[in-house]
């Protein structure tokens, strides 16, 4: 298809770190797609949790499904509004391959063992996943993409960070972080098909789980008017078909609320080419009545499911393992394979190889190195 103007250009890319020749029959977005494809770190996504924990059900969504639909969704607006549909795929399927094990828990125990060493952020750990940590060319370390999709896997960035990037990659991905410019359009909207995904397959997996009901949804009125809009179509609809129609209805309309409200943005901001996107507003969204009604879906889902008790059980186990492992591996570094035990920034290696961890090899860890068993491998 024919991109639009204000598109992201494969032929006009700003390149990758270490040249490489151009392939004939690949652009380079297809290209970085590919290879992160086949990484390592993509293939352990299954078995990362999105909400519930890995064991907890075969047919609960983990971070490779939540990907996958991510990318989806992002692709069916890219090509409504003109933008590189390969880039947008290559940002989604890469978004999440710095996430820790056991979801956000994962994230948050991580983080906090890392205070006094710089942190952890998962955006930032994405990044560290494509340009250091994945091992599979000869010519250099991690996955040499382009800078466009880089750029939209770190969608979020804390100052500190950003300037420790602009002084390794002057002008590069942590840059539009110290300028406060916008990345391209292709990255808002990952961000925010990131959104639209999770919300719908939350509650999805949270009737699943027994932990939401179609009752408690009601109170939501974003679900809610589909809810009704799926009966006054079907009227004999219940149970688990009622909750997938009225979800493939609110997709549907988040998608389309998105086309529409981000071509009027368009319009009006008429940026000439890629590069004016940047210093424009941010210009992927939903209308102001959508994003009220999905700021009040996320704040349901919070309360009722991401905090729920069960939830949260899990969470504090999860939260212990990771803890106890960093600890053990302070102070046992040959716990680790020799290419973590042996850096110099030992802590950081520690970071690295339990951020890479999928949830039952965690489990499995941790059993082995204390002898006792918190979560099911």
């Amino acid at each position: 298809m024919t991109l639009a103007r204000y598109a992201s250009d494969p032929q006009r890319s700003r390149g990758r770190r270490y040249p490489e020749q151009a392939t004939p029959h690949r652009t380079e977005f297809q290209r970085d797609r590919d290879r992160i494809v086949h990484s390592t770190a993509f293939r352990r996504l299954v078995y990362k949790t999105q909400v519930f924990l890995n064991h907890e059900g075969d047919l609960f969504r983990t971070r490779l499904t939540h990907s996958i639909e991510v990318a989806q969704l992002g692709r069916s607006i890219a090509r409504a509004l003109g933008l590189c549909e390969d880039l947008v795929e290559a940002i989604a399927l890469a978004h999440d391959l710095g996430h820790t094990p056991f979801g956000h828990a994962g994230q948050d125990a991580l983080n906090a063992c890392m205070a006094t060493h710089g942190g952890f952020e998962h955006n930032l750990q994405s990044l560290r996943v494509v340009d250091q940590l994945e091992e599979r060319y000869p010519q250099f370390d991690g996955l040499n993409l382009t800078f466009e999709t880089r750029e939209g896997i770190l969608k979020h960035c804390s100052r500190n960070h950003a300037q420790a990037l602009e002084a390794r990659e002057p002008g590069g991905v942590g840059h539009r972080f110290l300028a406060r410019t916008q990345p391209s359009l292709e990255a808002q909207l990952c961000n925010l098909a990131d959104e639209i995904a999770y919300n719908a397959h939350d509650i999805d997996d949270g009737v699943r789980s027994g932990l939401l009901t179609l009752e408690q949804l009601e109170q939501v009125s974003l679900f809610d008017g589909y809810r009704r809009a799926a009966l006054a179509a079907h009227p004999h609809l219940v149970g688990r078909r009622l909750l997938y129609e009225a979800i493939r209805l609110m997709l549907s309309a988040q998608v389309h609320d998105v086309i529409d409200a981000t071509a009027a943005a368009l319009r009006e901001a008429a940026p000439a080419d890629a590069d004016a996107v940047r210093h424009a507003p941010p210009l992927v969204a939903f209308s102001a009545p959508m994003r009220e009604r999905s700021d009040a879906l996320k704040q349901f889902l919070f309360r009722n499911l991401y905090r729920h008790p069960q939830v949260m059980q899990t969470t504090g186990q999860a939260q212990q393992v990771v803890q106890t492992l960093f600890e053990a591996y302070r102070a046992q570094p040959g716990e680790m394979p020799a290419a973590y035990a042996q850096q110099a920034d030992l802590p950081r290696a520690i970071a690295d190889y339990i951020a890479g961890m999928t949830d039952r090899f965690a489990a499995r860890e941790h059993t082995r190195l204390t002898g006792l068993k918190l979560l099911d491998a």
